[in-house]
């Protein structure tokens, strides 16, 4: 049966676990997830992790994680042990990149129950792809911080991410169009008609006194408000 996890003490607040849904969710992981946000502001105490909980078992659980030494708990204090942050860091990484993709790609009003369930798919290497193609955001939807991954280091050094809007290439790259977040649907339209569509590789050939992308052979004049929408990997 569907856990059903509490949503009246924070409804409404984008990336917290207890907004989630879900019928695969293991039970442990959504404590992990409780612990670290509780953690964040600064509330986490055993009655508040069991306030903020759904499940009937929520103490007896707490009291196994502490017996496998994954958490410390003295009185009502409780404490993430190494492997215990780790395992949190991940979980809530996962989370939290899942809702900034499901909310920036798809803007969709259910994506924290989406977000729920395609975290529990994503490996490590898959989490890092879509933390690169999101160009390592440092906050979920609701401002919540993303804990940083290896990928996230290497693109401080780098300073450049693996896709980014149209707008931040330079005068003579070329990129090919990866997924374009059109502000309406007519916009779309628009663009599709003059074939700046996913798998076109355009040419930036000036960005002032406007925008002017080559496709092909044809010069094409765009707003920088859609460039900051087209979103393109260099080549």
């Amino acid at each position: 049966m569907t856990e059903r996890k509490r949503i009246d003490i924070v409804e409404g607040k984008a990336g917290h676990p207890a907004l989630c849904v879900l019928p695969e969710i293991e039970k442990e992981d959504e404590l992990f997830e409780i612990i670290w946000t509780l953690r964040e502001d600064g509330k986490l105490t055993i009655d508040q992790i069991i306030q903020s909980c759904s499940l009937p078992e929520c103490e007896n659980i707490l009291q196994d994680l502490s017996k496998k030494g994954w958490i410390n708990i003295k009185g009502q204090a409780v404490e993430l042990l190494p492997k215990g942050e780790k395992r949190a860091r991940e979980l809530v990484r996962r989370h939290r990149l899942s809702l900034r993709m499901f909310y920036d790609l798809f803007a969709l009003d259910g994506a924290e129950a989406e977000a729920c369930k395609f975290e529990h798919i994503l490996s490590p290497e898959v989490t890092d792809s879509v933390c690169t193609l999101l160009g390592h955001p440092p906050n979920s939807p609701d401002g919540k911080p993303i804990p940083r991954g290896e990928c996230c280091s290497m693109f401080k050094q780098e300073m450049k991410p693996l896709v980014g809007p149209l707008a931040d290439i330079m005068p003579g790259d070329q990129a090919k169009i990866v997924f374009i977040t059109p502000g309406s649907h007519s916009r779309l339209d628009r663009l599709s008609a003059m074939g700046v569509v996913p798998g076109s590789v355009v040419k930036l050939h000036q960005k002032k006194p406007s925008y002017v992308i080559q496709l092909g052979e044809t010069m094409i004049a765009v707003d920088k408000d859609i460039t900051k929408e087209i979103f393109v990997k260099k080549v």
